[in-house]
């Protein structure tokens, strides 16, 4: 430790950070509770009696170079749970949780008992939806062997490994079960669109859609009349200028879609059921 305390550290690697992120006091009291092996909150209510570890600033350099802090302490925390991500993972944000917000409100008197997480990455959305519903089984596709052994791995550490199935594939080919519950969060972002910030430490593969970034909605839409089980609903993630564009996609099978925003105001999720 350093004599120097851990409140003023915080003040100050604050004002480093500020140059660099949008949220420079919560970067730098999530670097400090890390370092400290510290929940925030536990660190927080204890930051005038303790001492700034020497591994601090190495950490706040790693932060201020553009490394997600998600990628340096290694967790992220989403819907009710905690997660370990890596490099190989899109880090998940409370954007998402918009998609169990949905299904929340869809499932409010009968919960679903089974879900399907279509780009499953870190596991995020499958595992959030099995904590929600104590009751459900789950399966994960991902394209990405490096992803779903991280969603397995979290799986394991929530106890939910009896519960939830990973299985590498292309979307939804070769799964032939209906099931109550589908999240979708594909890429949906503009291929060679210019970004900054964290995003740029995430996979490509993750973010990129083609020309208009509506490549893997195409490829999609098609299975999921046969996918949604009667009384079921799929939340899908999209950008928040595509509502429009991907309800089309969605309407042209016979489906029946409605638009929900996250808490910012953005178009960000459409729920989908068949009425079929």
């Amino acid at each position: 430790m350093t004599i120097e305390g851990v409140a003023d550290a915080l003040r100050a690697a604050t004002v480093q950070l500020a140059v660099a992120s949008d949220t420079a006091r919560l970067d730098a009291e999530l670097l400090m509770a890390h370092a400290l092996g510290l929940s925030r909150g536990d660190m927080l209510l204890r930051q005038r009696d303790l001492g700034t570890p020497d591994t601090f600033p190495a950490l706040l350099d790693r932060r201020l170079s553009g490394e997600p802090i998600a990628h340096i302490t290694g967790t992220r925390d989403f819907w009710t749970i905690s997660l370990s991500v890596t490099p190989d993972t899109l880090i998940p944000r409370p954007d998402s949780e918009t998609l169990i917000e949905a299904a929340v409100d869809h499932f409010a008197t009968q919960a679903p008992a089974t879900i399907l997480d279509l780009g499953t990455g870190s596991g995020a959305l499958l595992l959030a939806a099995l904590a929600q519903w104590p009751g459900a089984h789950g399966l994960g596709i991902d394209a990405s062997p490096p992803a779903l052994a991280v969603a397995q791995g979290n799986a394991m550490r929530l106890g939910m490994a009896d519960r939830a199935v990973f299985r590498l594939g292309d979307w939804a080919q070769d799964v032939e079960s209906p099931f109550d519950l589908l999240l979708i969060n594909p890429p949906y972002i503009v291929a060679d669109l210019p970004l900054s910030g964290d995003v740029l430490r995430e996979p490509a593969s993750a973010l990129f859609a083609g020309a208009d970034g509506l490549d893997d909605y195409r490829r999609i839409a098609p299975d999921l009349p046969r996918l949604i089980a009667p009384g079921g609903m799929a939340a899908i993630e999209i950008g928040h200028d595509q509502a429009v564009s991907v309800t089309a996609l969605l309407k042209e099978r016979g489906l029946a879609v409605a638009l929900r925003r996250d808490l910012a105001g953005h178009d960000r999720c459409l729920i989908v059921t068949n009425p079929g």
